[in-house]
């Protein structure tokens, strides 16, 4: 069996801010295995400053991927040029809340991507690395998982944001699932990642769940994590506080903020 190497998640931003670094509502994890990567870049330009405080070329990264198109994970790609990123072909839909018809699209067209980046769209899977897999889109297999939604794209139809997607990381402890927010359900995340990378142990997973309480969903995913043997459950950004709280009872998780380093050997 070939020599894995050490996974190191450094969080360049978070909904919370840690001793150095600042914070904004989104995420940005940067990735390093056998490949560096930067998954997610936040709402603005704010991992600019985090990086900075945490002595990380942002230049250096090469490939970029997005999560989902939404504003809060997409906000800070006008900090680069000329990189490889890939998403969903869907990640460039208009899309609005139901609640007030806010807008939370990315802020440019497709073509304007393209014209800065070497953007890859695709719903099927992408190996980037002996160790690192773009899961693509989300089959919904689960009986209790993304049910309803929040988001309407601008026909007035249900967004049930079938872009969103993940990141899975070969580890000598196991599969370790990165999550933007985890709109599919992170259960069904979880299930394609282990199909996609052939990895059945689960050492980790990791990001916004997008869970807000103590409620039937969260306890549900709770239950299918423990009978799924998940060894470790680190919800961040989206994940509300009840139901962060109701998963620490059961996963005695280190809170994320901007600036934390998670290193798996």
């Amino acid at each position: 069996m070939q020599q894995l190497n050490p996974l190191k998640i450094t969080v360049l931003n978070d909904n919370i801010a840690g001793r150095w670094c600042r914070a904004e509502h989104g995420l940005s994890f940067l990735i390093e295995a056998d490949q560096k990567i930067l998954f997610d870049t936040g709402s603005m330009d704010l991992i600019s400053y985090n990086a900075q405080i945490l002595n990380i070329d942002l230049q250096q990264i090469s490939t970029i991927v997005l999560s989902h198109g939404h504003d809060d994970h997409s906000g800070g790609l006008m900090l680069f040029q000329g990189q490889q990123l890939i998403c969903h072909p869907d990640a460039f839909l208009k899309r609005f809340r139901k609640s007030n018809h806010t807008e939370l699209s990315i802020k440019w067209t497709e073509d304007e991507i393209r014209s800065r980046f070497n953007l890859i769209t695709s719903r099927e899977p992408i190996q980037l690395s002996d160790q690192i897999f773009f899961l693509g889109e989300i089959p919904r297999e689960t009986t209790f998982e993304s049910k309803k939604t929040a988001f309407k794209k601008a026909d007035g139809t249900d967004d049930f944001v079938l872009d969103d997607s993940g990141l899975a990381v070969i580890t000598s402890k196991g599969l370790v699932v990165i999550s933007g927010c985890a709109h599919s359900g992170i259960c069904n995340m979880v299930i394609h990642a282990r199909k996609v990378s052939g990895i059945k142990k689960v050492h980790q997973v990791i990001g916004g769940f997008h869970l807000q309480n103590d409620d039937n969903l969260t306890r549900e995913t709770i239950d299918w994590m423990k009978t799924n043997e998940v060894e470790h459950i680190v919800p961040s950004h989206c994940s509300g506080f009840q139901a962060q709280v109701a998963i620490f009872r059961e996963f005695h998780f280190l809170p994320v903020k901007a600036g934390s380093v998670i290193e798996i050997s």
